[in-house]
């Protein structure tokens, strides 16, 4: 039987390849699309914003007047880092006893993935609703910096523990036997091996956990209130820099400030993200070193 020259099955397209050729381009397209929406949200942002930034929104005291941020700035870092040092430890030492110290297929630890997973998918009016009967009420914290920080660390913990749970699942078996073969036990594996290889993905989910925090609007304003001062203690009611832009908006007064607040808001969160992107490449420099 005569065999067709191998010019002939160059020229008719095989399935395979079409349908290679129509994911690429839809990956292409979808991926264009992303970063257009992305451009174009942080260009308005900016040519909406940066007109009405003036030294009056930086003054130390909040008036009706000056409608000045810079309250709500150091609310939101301040409301940042107790939030993170109460959820961080949490999520990450809980994501490693389950990867490194329960047994595969324990239903406790299946529960905990389970429960994790629904949390993570509450909507934060839920979460703000939740703090405000716990928190506020019951525990008599009233509308407070800390009713509204552990609000948000409760909503950050399954994303922190999801991350830092996939990250130490990532690191190489082969690692820990290395370790255990010379002769480590198993905490010191975890802390000197697994931990610091594992360091991008735990602050990638740190990052999010700070989006998250930055960006709340809804359970705060139920938690931690709306006063736009710097908190004199952990139970006085604040204003982040959400609730902040917020607030201005809904109050239709200000509503150039608040495209002003928007800019401060979204330099914050690049600067919070090229921050532990960088601390990221330094620890794991100095883990291969």
């Amino acid at each position: 039987m005569n065999k067709a020259p191998e010019s002939y099955y160059k020229s008719v397209p095989h399935p395979g390849r079409r349908q290679a050729i129509l994911l690429r381009a839809v990956t292409i397209l979808a991926a264009v699309i992303t970063v257009a929406v992305l451009l174009f949200l942080v260009v308005y942002i900016l040519i909406k914003g940066i007109p009405h930034l003036k030294p009056e929104l930086f003054e130390w005291k909040y008036t009706s007047d000056n409608v000045s941020m810079m309250p709500a700035i150091i609310n939101t870092v301040l409301m940042t880092l107790l939030s993170l040092l109460i959820a961080a430890p949490l999520g990450i030492f809980s994501a490693i006893y389950l990867v490194e110290y329960a047994k595969r297929g324990n239903k406790f630890v299946a529960a905990v993935r389970v429960t994790t997973e629904t949390l993570a998918g509450i909507p934060s009016i839920v979460y703000g609703l939740f703090g405000m009967l716990f928190f506020v009420t019951r525990l008599k914290w009233q509308l407070s910096l800390i009713s509204g920080a552990f609000t948000l660390a409760i909503m950050i913990l399954p994303v922190i523990m999801r991350t830092t749970e996939e990250a130490l699942k990532a690191v190489p078996d082969m690692y820990r036997e290395g370790s255990f073969g010379l002769g480590a036990g198993r905490l010191r594996t975890v802390f000197s091996i697994v931990l610091p290889t594992a360091v991008p993905g735990i602050l990638a989910g740190v990052i999010l956990g700070i989006g998250r925090i930055v960006g709340e609007t809804a359970a705060l304003i139920y938690t931690a209130g709306t006063v736009a001062k710097v908190p004199q203690s952990l139970f006085s009611s604040t204003r982040t820099l959400s609730v902040h832009m917020y607030s201005l908006s809904r109050e239709g007064l200000h509503v150039d400030q608040s495209y002003a607040t928007a800019v401060v808001l979204l330099i914050v969160v690049m600067g919070i993200n090229a921050l532990s992107s960088y601390v990221a490449h330094r620890l794991v420099k100095r883990s291969g070193s």
